[in-house]
Order: structure tokens, then sequence, then C-alpha cells
């Protein structure tokens, strides 16, 4: 009998202390460079996208890797590499966790779109309240101890 999966997640993590590091003329080698981490993994990309400060992915997550490894792998791997990048010289690492909410497959074109969108949602919307918003949607008690620190 074969085993079927359909694991999709919206990752969003963020740069160290939320500082706005990342040129966005230069971005594209990142989303490179995680792309090719996601599939080493086994796993898809469907999209990503991100500002200055923070980066959303929409990904399956291969059954044969946990979600923990998985970011541990992104953010570490993409921190190394970022710091030797002469483009991103103000990065000094990502923030402490993450956010990774599962998606249905219903709901996942309108996940990537919004994912695709990013530059235009946030000239309305800042980061902060687009996190705060995502989190209250699905139900996340938010720890304000914590929260963006």
């Amino acid at each position: 009998m074969s085993s079927y999966r359909q694991i999709y997640y919206h990752i969003i993590f963020r740069t160290k202390k939320s500082g706005k590091i990342l040129p966005l003329s230069h971005i594209e080698k990142l989303f490179a460079y995680i792309f090719g981490i996601i599939k080493q993994k086994g796993c898809h990309l469907y999209r990503i996208n991100g500002m200055q400060d923070h980066i959303h992915i929409l990904s399956d997550l291969h059954p044969s890797i946990s979600l923990a490894d998985f970011m541990r792998e992104i953010k570490t791997s993409s921190s190394v590499w970022l710091k030797q990048q002469t483009e991103f010289s103000d990065f000094k690492g990502w923030a402490d966790g993450y956010a990774a909410l599962t998606v249905s497959y219903g709901d996942k074109d309108d996940v990537l779109n919004y994912i695709k969108n990013q530059q235009n949602h946030h000239q309305t919307e800042s980061f902060s309240k687009e996190f705060r918003r995502l989190l209250e949607s699905e139900g996340i008690d938010i720890d304000e101890r914590y929260f963006l620190k």
C-alpha cells in the first residue's frame, strides 16, 4: 500500500530585531539560495517572497523531515551564506523562532497569492501588524512578553 501526504506550511521568519537589512535589490539571490535548501530536503517550494525584515515561504514538508529540522536548516544555512555575501553586509542573523501555519489544499492558492503580493501589501501594513493578524487569525495565543522581541 502507498503512503499519501499533503503537508503545506506558510512559514514566516524575520531578521534579528526586525532590522530592515535585506536589500530588495538583491533579495532574489537569497530566495534562490533558500529554494536550493528546500529542494535538497525533498520538499517543494510553491512561493517565497519577503521584505527587508522578513520572509514568507509556502512549501510542502516531506514526511522524512521534521518542521524543526527543516527550519533549523533554512535559517542556519542561509545565515552562514548571507554573512558571506557583500550585498547583505548588514545581516547579523535571524531572530529566534518562526511561525509555521498549516494550509489546506483549498486555501493554497490564496496563501500563494498573499505571499506573491508582499511588496504591495506592506505599503499599508507593518510587519508587526501583519504577523499579529496572521497569528490571531489562526487562533494562536500571543505571549506579549516574547512577541517580536
